[in-house]
């Protein structure tokens, strides 16, 4: 395979090549192996990784979309590599950003001491959408609100810079463990001489962080993985979990709440559950508490959860914490908090409810990003280039009708990594997402969901806006 026409461009970070053309050191070894093979063994290997996941049904689900609901999600065969040295350097930077972010919803949904000492206006706080006031003064395991986060990260020439913080039902560990399974098959020899770090243990250290949140006295804590369904987009993701960990997979009909603590319905009758890993969105957790129209939830979990009877994994009410207003003050928090300086780097962010601000991002549309405060996915975005003067118009109007729901950041030149495209490398940009784990202490594994924006010139990584993923490979010193 050649890399004779893979197009270099100085102002975008190639993460395998310098800009002279030559590999970094970190994927020498992986440039010389590309070269060495041949467009029909390359074709073969893709072909064989892109199979793999369709015979495993390792899917996600486009809601909206006339033509087909449910997806194989695409993988690129091409790892992305990091050295052992950067991915020291995130590894450091995320575990500080998760602990101030845990450290700000205790503070909030107790004392609010951030907001009176004025690091943080009380509306930007008490306005969000995903502020619960449910969960005032409530006392979590070890003040761990956050036990599963993952946050997206982007490099550009200046660095790595944090994208956004996903805290409430963090996605996309499956598709890293899946990716590297069939990356590491089909390339066994490179893999191998690479000395590539492992990320299949993820497994192990979930169920370890679940455990230390179960409540006190319980030595053999049962795990129960609420889900809300099979037609919900991740649900391969909670099967593929529930596994891993060795916990139940239910539904909200399977649970039940007596006496204050939370049974499961089995064929040998009710079993007490220690610890609930939702992947249900707060609304629908609890129709006593939130919607009284959810049939998604258990009704009296929140009772239960307040009484200290059984462990909600994330905690409800952690969402104010990723909304992308609040994003803006993370590096506030931590300072705050911790008395440090944040390690990793917030994108520069406009907030459209500061009316010169509002101004900026008006007179500017056409160079900026524009996003939904509680958007996720991708979806509710304005990318200003990639707009046509209608567009940007009819968001304009929106904006402002409700300046307070929208954020703006500069267009990223976010790097890009080789993608086998049509059996030729291509360049297309990237993202990561690491899992940081926390109960007592933080781990991570050595490795993340790398998304890829497949769509040539797109810098959208989303896999509900047509990108996919790649492997990650961290190596060891």
């Amino acid at each position: 395979m050649e890399f004779a026409a893979y197009h270099l461009d100085d102002g975008i970070y190639d993460e395998m090549l310098q800009p002279n053309g030559e590999p970094r050191e970190h994927s020498r070894l992986l440039y010389e192996t590309l070269c060495q093979l041949s467009s029909e063994e390359i074709g073969s290997i893709q072909e064989r990784v892109t199979r793999s996941f369709s015979n495993e049904g390792i899917s996600f689900t486009v809601y909206g979309d006339a033509e087909a609901n449910e997806r194989i999600i695409p993988v690129d065969c091409l790892p992305r590599i990091l050295p052992a040295a950067e991915w020291r350097h995130l590894e450091i930077g995320l575990t500080q950003r998760l602990a101030a972010l845990n450290r700000f919803l205790d503070d909030v949904y107790g004392d609010a001491r951030i907001i009176g000492d004025g690091v943080i206006p009380a509306d930007v706080v008490r306005d969000c959408p995903q502020y619960r006031s449910e969960m005032c003064g409530v006392s979590v395991p070890h003040g761990t609100w956050v036990a599963v986060c993952g946050t997206d990260l982007v490099r550009t020439n200046q660095g790595f810079q944090v994208l956004e913080d996903n805290l409430r039902v963090p996605s996309g560990v499956s598709y890293m463990i899946a990716n590297r399974k069939v990356v590491k098959t089909s390339l066994r020899r490179l893999y191998r001489s690479s000395r590539v770090r492992g990320v299949e243990h993820y497994g192990r250290l979930l169920q370890e962080t679940l455990r230390e949140l179960s409540p006190s006295g319980r030595n053999d804590p049962c795990i129960a993985l609420l889900t809300p369904g099979v037609y919900n987009s991740a649900f391969y993701e909670h099967m593929f979990l529930a596994r891993e960990i060795g916990a139940e997979l239910v539904e909200g009909r399977d649970l039940l709440v007596n006496g204050g603590f939370v049974y499961m319905r089995t064929t040998s009758g009710l079993r007490r559950v220690d610890v609930v890993y939702r992947r249900v969105d707060d609304d629908f957790l609890d129709p006593l508490v939130f919607r009284e129209d959810s049939l998604l939830g258990v009704p009296g979990l929140i009772h239960a959860y307040k009484l200290g009877n059984v462990a909600v994994v994330n905690a409800p009410g952690t969402g104010i914490a990723d909304d992308k207003s609040v994003y803006a003050y993370v590096p506030d928090m931590i300072r705050y908090y911790l008395s440090e300086e944040p390690i990793l780097a917030n994108v520069q962010t406009h907030l459209c409810r500061r009316p010169e601000e509002l101004e900026y991002t008006l007179d500017n549309l056409e160079n900026l990003v524009v996003k939904r405060v509680g958007e996720s996915g991708g979806y509710g975005m304005l990318v200003g280039p990639h707009s046509t003067p209608e567009e940007r118009e009819a968001y304009a109007e929106q904006m402002r009708a409700n300046p307070a729901d929208f954020i703006s950041q500069p267009v990223l030149p976010l790097s890009r990594a080789a993608c086998l495209v049509e059996g030729r490398p291509e360049p297309r940009h990237v993202d990561l997402r690491p899992f940081v784990l926390h109960g007592t202490t933080t781990r991570l594994v050595p490795g993340a969901f790398c998304r890829v924006a497949l769509r040539r010139g797109s810098l959208v990584v989303n896999s509900s806006q047509g990108g996919g993923g790649k492997d990650l490979w961290v190596l060891e010193d």
